[in-house]
Formats: structure tokens, C-alpha cells, sequence
């Protein structure tokens, strides 16, 4: 999950030391953007395991808000 403009993404920003997957320290190469923060972590793959899902619970959300209000897409 690559930024969504040129701004490069710094180390010394992350909210984490540690990644979230694994548990090993964090790299520059493998930082991303939730909700306007820095979020690193320890590879390519687990920055790309998050991206995949932080996408499943978007559209497990989206979806049960369209059950909810009744529509159907």
C-alpha cells in the first residue's frame, strides 16, 4: 500500500517500533499510511499482508451497512 502522493513516508514517524505481524523492528522500505498515520513494519510482505487486510474489513463493513439499510449492490 504505497502512499497516495509523493510525500515520503519517514521511519522516525511511524506510531510502531515493532511490526505488527511479526514482531521484528521495523524498515523504512516497508512503511504505509492508516488513517493519516505511519504504520511500519519488518517487510515488504507484511506491509502488503496488512494492506490485504485492512481491505477485507472494509468491504466486510461496507457490505454489512448495505444489509443493514436494506439495499443491495
Amino acid at each position: 500500500m504505497a502512499p497516495a502522493n509523493d510525500t515520503t513516508l519517514r521511519i522516525e514517524d511511524a506510531v510502531n517500533d515493532l511490526c505488527p505481524w511479526s514482531g521484528k523492528p521495523i524498515v523504512p522500505e516497508a512503511l504505509t499510511l492508516y488513517n493519516g498515520a505511519v504504520v511500519g513494519f519488518c517487510d515488504a510482505a507484511c506491509r502488503d499482508k496488512f494492506a490485504r487486510a485492512v481491505a477485507a474489513f472494509e468491504d466486510a463493513l461496507r457490505a454489512r451497512r448495505v444489509a443493514n439499510a436494506g439495499l443491495h449492490q
